[in-house]
């Protein structure tokens, strides 16, 4: 795959061998322009990326804000930058995709062109959003507080787990895991943004994860972060980054990459709610409250015609009044549903789902495996897991029941369907 567009390079002095590397992937043209010339070199260029090739860069405060303010304002679809760091700086434009000095040209290349198919996915939802009038507007550049609703899966013990787990939870959602074995089960049961490897898993364990990471392309884009003595790598990550003895360092390093793949996370749920003519939740992944009642409803009929069993359930999270949480256990929630059933979540966070073809006894069985994975899989509020009680209320349809009187006795009122 060739980078498709123009791109700019920001440096002081001649970054000759940095824009041989790109023009050799297909970027062209690939113009070089100081950090005072940063927005007429975007407005006169329209790149599909920004590069900063000095990893000591210390631009005038006044270049650096006029350069965020030209790439949040220009419109979408996003235009990622990246920036080259050595093992002391930072990237002088904050949210920078951060990729080492000495890594290789092929990762390097690699990692634009993954940021760039966030970009071409971002074009695609810009362009289906205004053809269809939609209500909810989509951003036109990564927003800042996407890492509140992201998940990190955190594999490390000892002093290792304490420090990575720490950093991460300041900023995101955390999710621990001892050992590959507890990894594999979240990553097969739910979605994450990034996964960091820390030390005290044994010196073939990291390498086993990797190559597991590496074999299953549901993973294999996402942002890794290695700690420390581990030491093996796996070309086919184009997202793997390493930080020696500095737990905070890794953790600033990867949270970039984070926040790009969950704006790819919430633009892929935008897509679907779009398709689906906007019955579907951009935010969740469930059902919008309006075609879940009239889904609802519609089942109702539908089982009073035929004797079809039908069941419904409320899931409320007890003790959880974190809206990471919430928003988590939605999502969570959307992966688990079979697909013959639909769900939505209110306004207080509580889960409403409608098991067609199901009587009590098996809803019953079903709601209780549902509420097993979310509480041993969601984000848990202040890492503390116990926290976590999902209540279960269930009703089946009665041959007296209507949607009112059905959902009544879950404690919900279909007011939109009513409208």
């Amino acid at each position: 795959m060739a980078l498709l567009g123009p791109m700019v390079v920001v440096a002081e002095s001649p970054a000759t061998d940095f824009i041989d590397v790109l023009g050799k992937a297909g970027a062209f043209p690939v113009a070089q322009t100081r950090w005072g010339d940063v927005p007429a070199a975007i407005a006169e260029t329209q790149p599909v990326a920004l590069a900063v090739a000095e990893p000591q860069a210390k631009p005038s405060p006044r270049h650096v804000d006029a350069a965020i303010d030209c790439i949040e304002t220009r419109g979408g679809p996003i235009m990622p930058v990246i920036a080259r760091v050595d093992t002391s700086s930072t990237p002088a434009i904050p949210g920078a995709l951060p990729i080492a000095i000495n890594e290789s040209n092929e990762r390097l290349i690699a990692q634009l062109r993954w940021a760039l198919r966030i970009r071409t996915l971002h074009a695609t939802v810009l362009r289906r959003s205004r053809a269809a009038g939609a209500t909810k507007k989509v951003p036109t550049f990564v927003p800042p507080d996407l890492l509140e609703d992201a998940a990190v899966l955190c594999v490390a013990r000892g002093g290792s787990y304490l420090a990575l787990s720490a950093a991460i939870s300041e900023r995101a959602g955390l999710i621990g895991a001892l050992s590959v074995e507890t990894a594999a089960r979240y990553l097969n049961a739910r979605d994450v943004e990034g996964v960091l490897i820390g030390d005290g898993l044994g010196p073939r364990v990291a390498e086993t994860l990797l190559t597991m990471l590496a074999e299953n392309a549901r993973f294999r884009d996402l942002p890794i972060g290695v700690l420390n003595k581990v030491t093996a790598d796996d070309e086919r990550l184009p997202n793997l980054l390493r930080v020696e003895a500095d737990a905070v360092r890794l953790v600033e390093r990867i949270l970039p990459f984070v926040r790009l793949q969950a704006f790819a996370g919430q633009l892929t749920r935008a897509l679907q709610s779009l398709e689906s003519e906007q019955a579907i939740d951009p935010d969740t992944g469930l059902l919008a409250a309006q075609a879940f009642w009239h889904n609802l409803e519609r089942a109702v009929q539908e089982s009073e015609e035929s004797g079809a069993a039908l069941a419904v359930a409320r899931f409320t999270l007890d003790g959880v009044v974190d809206r990471r949480a919430y928003v988590d256990a939605a999502r969570l929630f959307s992966r688990l549903v079979r697909n013959i059933d639909f769900a939505y979540r209110e306004q207080d966070g509580s889960i409403v789902a409608a098991f067609t073809k199901t009587d009590l006894r098996s809803a019953h069985l079903l709601a209780r495996q549902i509420a097993s994975v979310l509480r041993h899989t969601m984000l848990s509020p202040g890492r503390d897991r116990r926290a976590i009680k999902p209540t279960i209320t269930l009703a089946a349809l009665k041959p007296t029941d209507d949607l009112s009187t059905l959902v009544a006795r879950l404690g919900a009122h279909p007011q939109v369907a009513a409208e």
